[in-house]
């Protein structure tokens, strides 16, 4: 298997700092103000959703089951989170896309010394939430049918920790599909295409989306994680994928 760790965590890092150069400040700005407002209504929903459910175990829980209620809550507690993280995500995305698709072109152009071609706004935005709308599709249709494996492997011990392996594996393929997307797309690279220059490298995509998931699992850093994605994003086909020779 190809790819190294590391190399995730150095795309992001170097994206970080690259967010924090002369030119490139004003193109998060609209990002990140959609990120905060999908923040507060996401972070409320969260909490109330909790709330209710946490009163509606207690009282369902028979009182010989009462040391189990830890555990449940743990497990409800994450599972929530990563639907939060998920949400966030989806929802954020496909609000901010062009800005997005703006920012990997600056940043590309700062790594490289080229500027992409000109296109309008009239073209842009069409064209970047098409391709969201793609990505919906499939990481939906994908990932109905590992919710029903999850569903269906809960109570069989050894198998459901099989399932929620992949499950966690398959949240982190979408975070590294979701956010390579946005320079694949600027050099109009297919969709196809794409899935495939990442798994490629296996050992690099999937750490690099599994950092992007849990970083929006956690409030108020997900805010700032969504552009950092992006920036580490475009590090990374810059330095590794843009050149690989995949046929569609």
């Amino acid at each position: 298997m190809k790819g190294n760790p590391v190399s995730a965590l150095n795309h992001l890092s170097q994206g970080a700092r690259l967010l924090a150069s002369p030119g490139l400040k004003r193109f998060i700005i609209v990002p990140l103000l959609a990120n905060v407002v999908v923040f507060v209504f996401t972070t409320l929903a969260l909490i109330h959703l909790f709330s209710d459910f946490l009163t509606l175990l207690m009282g369902w829980l028979p009182g010989w089951l009462e040391f189990l209620a830890w555990l449940l809550w743990a497990i409800f507690a994450f599972a929530v989170l990563f639907i939060y993280g998920y949400s966030f995500n989806v929802i954020t995305n496909l609000i901010a896309a062009p800005f997005y698709g703006i920012l990997a072109e600056k940043i590309e152009q700062k790594l490289t010394g080229i500027k992409p071609p000109e296109e309008s706004w009239g073209k842009l935005i069409p064209r970047t939430l098409g391709r969201e709308l793609v990505k919906i599709w499939y990481f939906i249709t994908r990932g109905l049918l590992i919710l029903l494996l999850v569903l269906l492997s809960w109570f069989i011990p050894g198998l459901n920790l099989v399932v929620l392996l992949i499950g966690a594996l398959w949240s982190a393929w979408c975070m590294a599909v979701q956010y390579i997307d946005y320079p694949a797309d600027n050099h109009q690279t297919t969709f196809v295409r794409m899935r495939h220059l990442l798994g490629r490298a296996p050992l690099t995509s999937y750490p690099f989306g599994g950092m992007i998931m849990l970083a929006s699992m956690i409030p108020i850093i997900n805010i700032f994680a969504m552009p950092i994605a992006v920036a580490g994003a475009t590090v990374y086909w810059v330095e590794s994928l843009r050149h690989i020779n995949v046929a569609d």
